[in-house]
Parts: C-alpha cells; sequence; structure tokens
C-alpha cells in the first residue's frame, strides 16, 4: 500500500534576531509548524505551532537532536565573533549528521575568499563548506541592510566612512525575510542555487544620507574618510583588531564596487517588488 505523503518539516535558526525572528513568523502566519533552535528557549517568540529548543551552533549534541526528523533549515549567520566560520562549520557537520533534507543559509552579496569586507570571506568559507557537506542547500546573499542604515548616522548627522564615492544596494530585511519564506516552503525548486537579494537600486552614501535626512527631518550627511582616518575615529571604542577591521572595510568594499549591483531575485522569490530605501526608514 503506497504511502501517503507527509508535510516538510522545517527548523529556523536566529529566531530571537531580526532575521530569524520574521521567518519564524511568517511560516507561522501560514500555520506551518516548526523547531526553532536557539541558545534559551526562554527567549523564543511564542508562536503559534512552534517548538522552542536548545541549539547553540556549537552545541553538537542539541544541535543534532534538534534536527532530527527535520527536512527544510534556515540557518542564519551567527553574530559576528572571531570563530563564526568554526561555529558554522560545527553547525553544519551536525545538521548533515541529522539527516537533514535542505539547508537555506543567509550568505553575503559578493561572498569570495579574498572580498575586501572581512566578515563575507566567513559566508564563502561557510559556503564551501556546506556544499562539501552533501547537504542540498540554498545561498541566499544580501545586500547590507537597509534597516541598518539609521544607525551609521553619528549623533552631529554625519555618516562618515571610506565608502568614497561606491554604491550599495541596499536591501530590507522585510523583502529577505519573505524571499527566505518563499524559498523555505518551496525548497526542491530552490536546491543548489544561490540568489543576490538586493534592494531595486544601488546608492552611494550620499544618497543614502538624503534618503535618510528626507524620512527623518534632520540633515544628514556623508563625509568620505581615509582609511587612516577611519580607523583612528572608530580607536576609541575599544573594539578587538578583527572587529575594527569589520566596521572599516564595510566601507572600503563599497568603494571598491563590491557591493554594487541589483538583482530582481527579491521580484521572482516573493511576486513583488524589492522595497525602496525610503519607504523601509519611513
Amino acid at each position: 500500500m503506497p504511502t501517503l505523503p507527509t508535510d516538510p518539516t522545517y527548523a529556523v535558526t536566529g529566531s530571537t534576531g531580526r532575521l530569524g525572528g520574521r521567518v519564524a513568523r511568517r511560516l507561522a502566519a501560514r500555520g506551518v509548524a516548526q523547531t526553532l533552535l536557539v541558545r534559551d528557549p526562554a527567549r523564543a517568540p511564542r508562536l503559534p505551532g512552534a517548538t522552542a529548543v536548545p541549539g547553540a551552533y556549537g552545541d553538537h549534541d542539541d544541535v543534532v537532536r534538534a534536527l532530527a526528523g527535520i527536512d527544510r533549515v534556515l540557518m542564519v549567520s551567527a553574530s559576528e565573533t572571531v570563530d563564526r566560520v568554526d561555529q558554522h562549520r560545527a553547525f553544519v557537520d551536525a545538521a548533515a549528521e541529522a539527516g537533514v533534507g535542505h539547508l537555506v543559509y543567509t550568505s553575503f552579496f559578493g561572498a569570495a575568499p579574498d572580498a575586501t569586507f572581512t566578515l563575507v570571506r566567513d559566508h564563502w568559507h561557510t559556503e564551501q563548506h556546506i556544499r562539501a557537506s552533501g547537504v542540498p542547500f540554498t545561498f541566499l546573499r544580501d545586500n547590507l541592510y537597509a534597516d541598518f542604515t539609521p544607525g551609521l548616522v553619528g549623533d552631529d548627522g554625519v555618516i562618515r566612512g571610506p565608502a568614497g564615492d561606491g554604491r550599495a544596494a541596499v536591501v530590507a530585511q522585510d523583502d529577505i525575510a519573505d524571499a527566505a519564506t518563499a524559498v523555505l516552503t518551496d525548497a526542491p525548486e530552490h536546491a543548489g542555487a544561490t540568489y543576490d537579494l538586493t534592494g531595486p537600486e544601488a546608492l552611494t552614501f550620499e544618497e543614502i544620507a538624503a534618503v535618510l535626512s528626507a524620512a527623518t527631518g534632520r540633515t544628514i550627511t556623508y563625509r568620505p574618510q581615509t582609511v587612516e582616518e577611519a580607523y583612528r575615529s572608530r580607536a576609541s571604542y575599544g573594539a578587538p583588531d578583527w572587529q575594527l577591521d569589520a566596521w572599516v572595510s564595510t566601507y572600503t568594499a563599497v568603494a571598491a564596487g563590491e557591493l554594487n549591483g541589483v538583482s530582481d531575485a527579491v521580484t521572482r522569490l516573493t511576486g513583488r517588488p524589492a522595497t525602496p530605501l525610503a519607504d523601509v526608514v519611513r
């Protein structure tokens, strides 16, 4: 007697954060049951059909236990730490051991081993490890988050950084979440695919400042720095060297043209246009 097909099972990481939380809420709104892997289940969002379980990326046994029997997993990249790639590799290895059917990984635009933006290299190494694991995958390579651009503005209304007149196709987190949900719920159609997720236009920081000015009613400007000025102005934060390198190279990557390029992937995956920065910050 033939067995009836069963609904796919889902797991989401990062549900206590901005991106994973958005996807978890979208799945719940569709009536999809899901497992939420979190460091502390007490902090997980309370959503209908969602079960929160321990599953820190580096905790092999917890992850294997949490992902046993799971078909589709959203793997949101871990917080920026010096050992982030090691955490990612450990999670991928545990997912493969658990028999996961499909990994959807939130990567970064232009992932490459020699990317100017230092943290983007982490994403390339993670992608390579996922490819080698044998688990079917989809990579969502997000551009800079449009939602984070107001946080680049200093108290004096100035964005400072060595971005020159380079452009970034900043993308809304809601657009990424809609795209990720679309991929998860139709995963076999996207096996092996890599999607560049961008906003509808690539903007200079001068143009970003103008959009933020219009949205907030305050005067916001962009002041280009040299690389030396960028390091000097951030030295007082007391951050470790790798973090300073990451902050500065966010801008130098833009200057190098590595975040310039508009994709239609958001539209193709969601069926609607990508959201302009003005609508994100309005």
